[in-house]
C-alpha cells in the first residue's frame, strides 16, 4: 500500500477466523493421503501418501510463483485467465483482496492456495496402483497452471465470464458492477467447479490416458486398511468445516449456515450410500459409509453457502444415491478410475451446482452482511438460474477433460517422464519401484519372500498361508496341523505377494 493511501483496518475476528479455516483446509491434505493409502493395496499404500504430500509442495510453489496471479490478478480483463501482474506475490500484501473487502490480499491468497492444494491432492488418486510419482509431479504443476487457474478465474475472479454471467458456485457474489464489488460485495468461494469437477473429471481423463490396470490387478481389488479409510474421512470432514465455513470470508451467520449444511449433507449422503450397498452385500460397509459421506461433503461444497438447511437434506440424499450409482459408469466406459474420483467428486459437485438453481436463497446469501440483493435460485423465482448452472457445468467438464488429457499425454511423451510404471512394477507395487519404503513393514529375515529359497518350487494359490496352499498344508504336517519348516521354505509363491497386497 502506498503512503498516500489510508491505512485499512480489518476486523481481527474475521482475520482469525479465516486463518484457522485455512489451517483446517490444510488438514484435508493428510486426510486424503490416509484415505487413498487405506483404499489401495498394501504394496501401493505409501506411494499414495507420497504423491499427495509431494503434490502439496508443488502446488504451494506454483501458487506463490504464478498461480495466484493467473487466477486472481485484477488487471486482467479477458474473462478466461489472469495475467502475471502479481507473479511471486508481487503487490500482494494488505490491500483489500479481489474476493472480499473484508480480507487483505495476502490472507486471501493463502486461503485460496489451500483450495488448490486439496484439489491437487484429490487428483493424485488417478495415480493409484500404476502411476509413477515423479512424472505425476510434473503433470500436477502443468495441470494447476492450465486447468485449475482458468477454472478458478472463470467463477471466482471479478472479471471471470462465469462470475459476470451469474453462476452460483458458492464462489461469486454475482455483483456485476466492479465498483460495487470493491466496496460492498464478496466473491464467495468453495468450488464445485474448480475443485470438485476439476479434480473429478480431471481424474477421469488422467486415468484414461494411464490406461487400465492389468487384469490380475483388477481381480479382488479391495482396501488394505479400512481403519485408515475412516481416519482419512474424519480428517476430511473436519477440514471441510473450514473449507465451506471459511468461504463466507468472515465470522458471520452465513458461515454458520454453511457449516450446518456441510454436516447435514455429509451425514445423510453417507447413510444413503451405506443403505444402497446393503442391498447387494447384506453387510453394513464401512467403506460405503465413508464414500457416501465424502460424496455429500462434495455436494455441499458449491451449495452450503446458498441454501437453507432443509435444502441440504435433499442434496445429501441425492448425492449419496447418484454418486453411488455413478460408480458403475467406469465399467460402462472402460476407464479404470480406481478410486472413483469421477463418481464422488465430479458427480457430487454437479449435484450441488444444479441444486443451487433450485434451492439457492437470497436471504441465506445476505446473512454475511455484505452480499445483499443477489439473484438466487427458483425459490426466489429466478428461473434462468437453471440453464446457467447447466451451461457452466458442461463448459467446466468439457474443458477439464480435454485439457487434462492433452497435458497427461504430452507429459507421457517426454523421455523419462512416462506416466505409467512397467507391468512388472505394477505387480510388485509402486512402493517398491518408486519409493523404496513401505507404509507397513514387518520384522523379517530377508527383504524378498523368495530370497534363498530352493531352486525347485511350484506355484501356489495367492493368499495361502506362508506361501503354502491349504492342500499341501494338510498333507505335510507335524501332527499339529503345521508344515515342517523345511517344506515351507521350499515353497515359492509366484510374486511373494497376495493379490490384495
Amino acid at each position: 500500500m502506498s503512503d498516500s493511501q489510508p491505512q485499512i483496518v480489518y476486523d481481527r475476528g474475521d482475520l482469525s477466523f479465516i486463518i484457522v479455516a485455512g489451517a483446517m483446509v490444510f488438514f484435508m491434505v493428510p486426510g486424503l493421503a490416509f484415505l487413498y493409502s487405506g483404499l489401495s493395496r498394501r504394496k501401493n499404500a505409501l506411494s499414495m501418501i507420497w504423491a499427495v504430500a509431494a503434490a502439496n509442495g508443488v502446488v504451494i510453489f506454483q501458487w506463490y510463483f504464478w498461480g495466484y496471479s493467473l487466477a486472481f490478478s485484477t488487471t486482467a480483463d479477458n474473462g478466461f485467465i489472469g495475467n502475471l501482474s502479481n507473479i511471486g506475490l508481487r503487490k500482494v500484501l494488505d490491500n483489500p483482496s479481489p474476493g472480499s473487502p473484508l480480507l487483505p490480499d495476502i490472507l486471501y491468497s493463502f486461503f485460496q492456495m489451500e483450495f488448490g492444494c486439496v484439489t491437487a491432492a484429490i487428483l493424485m488418486g488417478g495415480l493409484a496402483e500404476r502411476g509413477r510419482v515423479l512424472p505425476g509431479m510434473v503433470f500436477i504443476f502443468l495441470w494447476m497452471t492450465l486447468v485449475y487457474c482458468p477454472l478458478a478465474c472463470w467463477v471466482w475472479a471479478s472479471h471471470g465470464w462465469a462470475f459476470e454471467w451469474g453462476v452460483l458456485d458458492f464462489a461469486g457474489a454475482l455483483l456485476k458492477i466492479e465498483s460495487i464489488i470493491r466496496t460492498h460485495g464478496s466473491i464467495i468461494c468453495t468450488g464445485g467447479g474448480p475443485v470438485e469437477i476439476g479434480s473429478g473429471v480431471g481424474g477421469l481423463a488422467f486415468s484414461w490416458v494411464l490406461g487400465r490396470r492389468g487384469e490380475r490387478q483388477l481381480i479382488n481389488f479391495r482396501p488394505h486398511n479400512v481403519g485408515l479409510v475412516y481416519l482419512g474421512t474424519a480428517m476430511l470432514w473436519f477440514g471441510w468445516i473450514g473449507f465451506n465455513g471459511g468461504s463466507a470470508f468472515g465470522a458471520n451467520v452465513r458461515a454458520i449456515v454453511a457449516i450446518w449444511n456441510t454436516m447435514i449433507a455429509g451425514a445423510l449422503a453417507g447413510l444413503v450410500w451405506c443403505a444402497l450397498d446393503f442391498r447387494y452385500e447384506r453387510r453394513w460397509s464401512m467403506v460405503g459409509l465413508c464414500s457416501g459421506t465424502i460424496a455429500g461433503l462434495v455436494a455441499a461444497t458449491p451449495s452450503s453457502g446458498y441454501v437453507h438447511p432443509w435444502g441440504s437434506v435433499v442434496i445429501g440424499i441425492l448425492s449419496g444415491a447418484l454418486c453411488n450409482f455413478a460408480t458403475k459408469v467406469k465399467y460402462l466406459i472402460r476407464i479404470d478410475d480406481a478410486l472413483d474420483l469421477f463418481a464422488e467428486h465430479a458427480v457430487g459437485g454437479i449435484v450441488g451446482l444444479i441444486m443451487n438453481a433450485f434451492f439457492a436463497s437470497t436471504n441465506i446469501i445476505a446473512m454475511d452482511g455484505v452480499n445483499v440483493g443477489i439473484e438466487a435460485g427458483w425459490v426466489d423465482k429466478n428461473w434462468k438460474a437453471l440453464y446457467k448452472q447447466v451451461a457452466y457445468v458442461a463448459a467446466t467438464c468439457a474443458y477439464t477433460f480435454v485439457v487434462t488429457a492433452l497435458i497427461a499425454k504430452g507429459v507421457d511423451m517426454v523421455p523419462g517422464l512416462k506416466l505409467r510404471t512397467s507391468p512388472e512394477g505394477e505387480i510388485i507395487g509402486i512402493d517398491e519401484t518408486d519409493i523404496g519404503e513401505f507404509a507397513s513393514d514387518y520384522i523379517e529375515l530377508r527383504r524378498e519372500v523368495h530370497d534363498s529359497f530352493g531352486s525347485s518350487s511350484k506355484l501356489v494359490a495367492a493368499g495361502d498361508r506362508h506361501g503354502v496352499n491349504d492342500l499341501e498344508l494338510g498333507k505335510h504336517h507335524n501332527g499339529n496341523g503345521t508344515a515342517p519348516p523345511s517344506e515351507v521354505i521350499n515353497e515359492k509363491p509366484e510374486t511373494g505377494l497376495a493379490p490384495n497386497n
